[in-house]
């Protein structure tokens, strides 16, 4: 058994954008195509049902089939889906629901309808491991409120309850306290635009987002990072961090969408509240995603 088959987690998953046709319906054929893409481009898994895919405007039905599209796509050892919910008894069930379609590990999100205590946040993620599925969880306290602070994780992981953790903080120093407290926890890189600073603090993997629409070089540039091969590195990142910014703003789906357009492949709409981006916004990302083509990016 590899590494990567032992921690499913490990290496460049893509947090997936979800495409919809015209309508605003699922274009699952099109998602199976897209998800399969990844892979035979270099990426190690998706990651579908995460911000990135929408998961909070999509009906039940349909966040299942998701699932299920992705797995019949590359393999159920390839997808690690979210499974975030407003109650633990409602991400529990999400992740039996993965688990059951042949997933090998699932991301968690804190508690977050509410700001949550540390006691709360512990019974979240232990009542979600009853499911039996490997956890990495998601910390990103820009959005949910909720942080879970590299003494939490500790702790959650001490329980036995994450193997794993996507560092959206953007605080790189964080990299080395986790590492001190939980020296077997993996760290996941959470932010496309901090890539090179965690995969120098000893990252395992890049649960990413531009991937969606240039994989090869993205999977280049993290293989390079985590390799130590930092005069590859520092120049694939300094042509790309234009693009890799928009992962940590509030526009990053539509941000990603357009440069999936751009390069040929399938972005589209995004579903309401979600708006598309002014004619500035645009104008930017479209101009950084020509310059990325141009420098033979995609």
């Amino acid at each position: 058994m590899t590494v990567t088959e032992h921690r499913p987690w490990r290496g460049v998953l893509v947090a997936t954008a979800l495409p919809f046709d015209e309508d605003l319906r699922v274009d699952h054929g099109r998602y199976a195509e897209h998800c399969a893409w990844l892979v035979e481009n270099g990426c190690d898994g998706v990651v579908p049902n995460g911000s990135l895919g929408e998961y909070q405007v999509l009906t039940p039905e349909e966040r299942a089939k998701v699932v299920e599209t992705a797995v019949a796509a590359v393999g159920g050892a390839r997808v690690m889906p979210g499974v975030a919910a407003y109650g633990s008894a409602e991400a529990r069930r999400w992740a039996e629901q993965a688990r059951d379609a042949g997933c090998a590990s699932v991301m968690l999100l804190p508690p977050n309808a509410y700001r949550a205590d540390e006691r709360s946040v512990l019974a979240h993620y232990a009542e979600v491991a009853k499911a039996g599925v490997p956890i990495v969880a998601y910390n990103n306290p820009i959005d949910t409120k909720v942080d879970l602070v590299p003494e939490l994780l500790a702790r959650l992981h001490a329980e036995g309850h994450i193997h794993a953790v996507k560092e959206f903080s953007g605080d790189v120093r964080r990299a080395y306290r986790i590492a001190e407290l939980a020296p077997g926890l993996d760290l996941l890189i959470g932010a496309d635009d901090v890539l090179l600073e965690l995969a120098l603090a000893g990252a395992k993997g890049w649960v990413a987002g531009y991937p969606n629409a240039l994989p090869r070089e993205s999977v280049r540039l993290y293989r390079a990072a985590v390799s130590g091969d930092l005069d590859t590195a520092k120049e694939l990142y300094s042509q790309l961090h234009p693009l890799l910014r928009w992962d940590s703003r509030v526009e990053f789906v539509q941000a990603i969408k357009l440069s999936m357009d751009v390069v040929g492949r399938h972005g589209g709409p995004v579903r309401p509240p979600r708006v598309p981006l002014p004619p500035e916004q645009e104008a930017a990302v479209r101009a950084a995603t020509e310059k990325a083509v141009a420098a033979g990016w995609a």
